[in-house]
Order: structure tokens, then C-alpha cells, then sequence
């Protein structure tokens, strides 16, 4: 007779317990998107090198994770998982190269939402692994996708250009922001694809969580190695070019390092291994669409409220579709039933867009 009282209790017991996890999550994100603001109001007030910013960041960065994850103890790592790893350093070194370059020329709010389009690789995984009924869901995600990027390079999003904006005089504190075409939003774009190659690859190596954070060290103590020539050639040029010396913002650096490099790995982490919220998902796009907004009234940018919300809200419908097959074949597959190598791989599969 007291069974069904458990048994509600049960149900239910998951978001209580998801409830916490879900907040530090929210937190995360916020911090990680106030560390992009602050490195994008650097970077335009000072006109430092981007790549001398981000391998500024990375070195201790680095050293930090190699301090934590050490990854030199405990089981030796094989050949097949340090090589894949030290080739994922350079794509995410290119990552932030091409991320850093669309943050200035495009603004923290373009750049930030331009990383979904790593939701893309759903649609390629549809056209290689998919039935041929579920690509053209896939291929109406990515139309949807482009064009909430192509809003946003015509300044949806932005009080001044916006469409949905009836302020006639802006207040002079505001940032303006100007109008970008579809060739300059390509930029992020690419980061934003890079990103999402580097966490399948990433999740390819291991999927044990102590093991994946011990390659991640590696991956970016390769990245900054992979960096390393570029940001002195970009100093030598920087140098030769002009001998002002740049002011230093410890609050830029250190958000980076902590916040936008370090912990955003930890949070993101745990959102996928105990939320199983990936980045290019919508319920990821939604807290982070919070947090932009707070950050775009907080520095006074020039914003249209009305404007990102349609935009984000298109881009949404973008990923929901673009990650349609492999969300389902996900949900399927995580029954007690389905236990088999056969069903596991083909799960692997499925984390393509990711």
C-alpha cells in the first residue's frame, strides 16, 4: 500500500537534485560571458593583439590545468589518445585565434552566439550516418540558423539598426555598434564550428570523465605550444609597428584565465556528465541568452531587446532541428534495456554535433 508514495518520490527526486547543478551552471556561464565583455572592452579600448591577449591567458592556464589533472600519474596514457589530443590543441588553438578576431570585429553579443553554429555538424552527421527522411529537418535547422546569423550581422540585435527599435536618440554612454555583412560574421562562425569539432573530438579519446580531463590538459598545453610562434610573430610585428605601450587590465586577464578558460571547462563539464545539456543545445543557448542580456544592459551597449530574442529565438529552432535525429536516437538510448556495444557505438555516433 505505500508503494506508490516512492515511487512518486522518485520522479520527482531528479530536478530537486538537477536543481543545484543547474544553478552552478547559470553561474558558470554568467562569469564566463562577463570574462568575454571584459576582454572585448579591452581589447577595443587599448587595440592590444588578440592572439598576444590569448596566449597571454593560455600559458598559465595551461600550467594550471597540468597542476590539477597531472596528466604524467596514474595510468599512462596510450599513443592513440596524447597523438589525437596534441592535433586537438591546434584546432583549438585555431579556435581561439578566429574566436578572438570575431570578438573584436563583431562584438561580444555576435560572437558569443555565433559559437552555436558548432550545431552545424548535426546536419553533416545526418547527411553521412542519418535516414535520408530526417536530413531535410536537418537542413531546415541550418537555413533557420543561417538566417538568425544573418539578423544579426544587419544589427537585429542592435538598438541603433534594429527594426523592432523605436528610440529615436541613443544616451551617449552607449557603445554603438555598426552593421557587419555575412563575410565578416564567418569569422565566429568558424570558431564556433572549430569549438564543436574539438569537444567530439575530445569525446571520442574518453568518455571517463578523470581520463578526459587529463587529455583536456594536454589539448590545451598543446594549443599553447601551437600558439607560441604566431603570438611572437605578432609581437615582433606589433613592436616594429608601434611603440606605444598598452595599459594592463588584471580584471581582463584574470576572468579569462579563471573564468572564461578554466572554469567554463569544469561547468560545462558537469552540464553534460549530470545535466546531459551539451553546448549546442537550446536549453544552452536560453541561460546563455540570459546572461547576454544582463551583460549588454550592465556595459551599456548599444542592444535591442525585442531584436536578439527574435534572433536567438531562430537560432534555437535552428539547433532543436539541425540536432532533432541524434537528441532522439540519445533519449532512446539511454533506457536500461539498450545496454549492448552495438547501441553504445552508434550513441557515440550521435554526440557528432556536440
Amino acid at each position: 500500500m505505500m508503494s506508490p508514495k516512492p515511487i512518486s518520490e522518485d520522479r520527482g527526486s531528479p530536478h530537486f537534485r538537477h536543481t543545484p547543478l543547474q544553478i552552478i551552471h547559470i553561474i558558470g556561464n554568467f562569469l564566463r560571458i562577463w570574462s568575454v565583455y571584459s576582454m572585448y572592452r579591452y581589447l577595443t579600448q587599448t587595440g592590444a593583439s588578440v592572439v598576444l591577449f590569448i596566449f597571454s591567458c593560455l600559458v598559465p592556464s595551461s600550467i594550471i590545468f597540468l597542476l590539477l589533472q597531472k596528466p604524467w600519474k596514474g595510468r599512462p596514457l596510450s599513443n592513440t589518445q596524447v597523438v589525437p589530443s596534441v592535433i586537438n590543441g591546434a584546432i583549438t588553438a585555431l579556435y581561439f585565434i578566429l574566436w578572438g578576431k570575431g570578438l573584436k570585429s563583431c562584438g561580444p553579443l555576435r560572437a558569443i552566439l555565433a559559437e552555436y553554429s558548432g550545431a552545424v555538424l548535426g546536419v553533416l552527421s545526418a547527411v553521412l550516418y542519418g535516414q535520408r527522411g530526417h536530413v531535410w529537418k536537418k537542413v531546415g535547422g541550418l537555413i533557420a540558423m543561417l538566417a538568425s546569423f544573418y539578423f544579426l550581422s544587419q544589427g537585429w540585435a542592435l538598438a541603433t539598426f534594429s527594426p523592432f527599435s523605436f528610440i529615436d536618440s541613443l544616451d551617449s554612454e552607449v557603445q554603438t555598434e555598426h552593421v557587419l555583412g555575412m563575410s565578416q560574421m564567418t569569422v565566429p562562425i568558424l570558431a564556433g564550428i572549430l569549438s564543436a569539432l574539438r569537444r567530439v573530438i575530445a569525446r571520442r579519446l574518453s568518455l571517463k570523465n578523470q581520463l578526459k580531463r587529463r587529455l583536456h590538459a594536454i589539448t590545451i598545453a598543446s594549443a599553447t605550444c601551437f600558439l607560441f610562434p604566431v603570438a611572437m610573430w605578432d609581437l615582433i610585428i606589433g613592436t616594429s609597428d608601434s611603440t606605444v605601450e598598452l595599459p594592463f587590465s588584471a580584471w581582463a586577464f584574470l576572468s579569462t584565465i579563471f573564468f572564461g578558460i578554466i572554469l567554463i571547462f569544469y561547468i560545462d563539464s558537469i552540464a553534460e556528465e549530470k545535466l546531459h545539456m551539451v553546448f549546442s543545445s537550446p536549453r544552452h543557448l536560453m541561460a546563455a541568452g540570459g546572461c547576454i542580456i544582463v551583460m549588454e544592459l550592465a556595459y551599456k551597449m548599444d542592444f535591442s531587446l525585442a531584436g536578439f530574442v527574435i534572433c536567438s529565438l531562430i537560432l534555437g529552432f535552428g539547433i532543436y532541428e539541425a540536432t532533432a535525429l541524434e537528441r532522439g536516437r540519445r533519449d532512446s538510448f539511454q533506457k536500461p534495456e539498450v545496454s549492448n556495444g552495438i547501441l553504445d557505438d552508434e550513441l557515440e555516433m550521435s554526440s557528432l554535433p556536440t
